[in-house]
């Protein structure tokens, strides 16, 4: 059973939905959680209030909510720091727009519980998922997990969905390793992770798609794949050389 966990929201001009979100969260997390817990939001040198408001809850639930700012854009960025900076057993993010069920929080951590795994990432393309998605990104999902496999022998289902958790141990270790501070941040931990024989945990997950998202899956999905022409060039480190 692990004694602390850190939940990571990255957040990029969210002042419209982010209160909402943490008024969900913490409810959540105190009725399911026993162990100590903090969520961290991460505020990707936003130009609206998202700091402001991130700053408002982190006085309203003192020792639970922490408002992190950080200079520049990135959700791997965010994540980074996040995670380096944790003092906690087990670190995680989720995407401030909730499109992952929240129950699915306790599937993502159980593994930790019963010491199973070092990395556990959601999969909306998971046979036991239950997703509610456009054609569009259903089939780019699709596409740019089969080129991951193809390409670097990724054996995961999904490599990009925002709901991912790791040991802070490893964390220290893997993350001096990724390169990536955007959106292919999530597909290089994991191939890090896989090629150090990390033990990865694949959670099915509950996911609808956020119908405001301002995520462009065109220019994200050429982003990654520039992140694999780099990979495929540089070649996969070793942690531990």
């Amino acid at each position: 059973m692990i004694d602390s966990f850190d939940l990571v929201i990255p957040c990029y001009n969210e002042a419209h939905v982010l209160e909402n979100t943490i008024e969900e969260v913490v409810p959540f997390m105190h009725e399911n959680f026993s162990f100590h817990w903090k969520i961290i939001i991460a505020d990707n040198a936003s130009t609206d209030d998202t700091f402001k408001i991130a700053k408002n809850l982190e006085k309203k639930y003192q020792n639970k909510v922490l408002a992190m700012h950080i200079p520049l854009k990135g959700r791997g960025l965010a994540l980074r720091n996040a995670w380096l900076t944790s003092d906690s057993e087990v670190c995680g993010y989720m995407d401030v727009d909730l499109s992952t069920d929240l129950v699915d929080l306790k599937k993502l951590i159980e593994p930790f519980n019963l010491g199973i795994a070092d990395i556990a990432y959601g999969s909306r393309l998971s046979p036991q998922s239950n997703t509610s998605r456009g054609w569009k990104r259903e089939i780019i999902s699709r596409s740019y997990v089969f080129l991951l496999n193809f390409f670097v022998r990724l054996k995961v289902t999904d490599a990009q969905c925002g709901f991912k958790a790791i040991r802070t141990e490893v964390a220290r270790d893997i993350l001096p390793l990724v390169e990536d501070n955007g959106w292919f941040f999530d597909s290089e931990l994991l191939i890090i992770a896989q090629h150090n024989s990390m033990r990865m945990f694949e959670v099915p997950v509950t996911w609808e798609d956020d119908p405001d998202s301002r995520v462009d899956i065109f220019k994200t999905a050429m982003v990654d794949l520039k992140g694999i022409w780099r990979v495929l060039r540089g070649g996969i480190p070793k942690m531990y050389e």
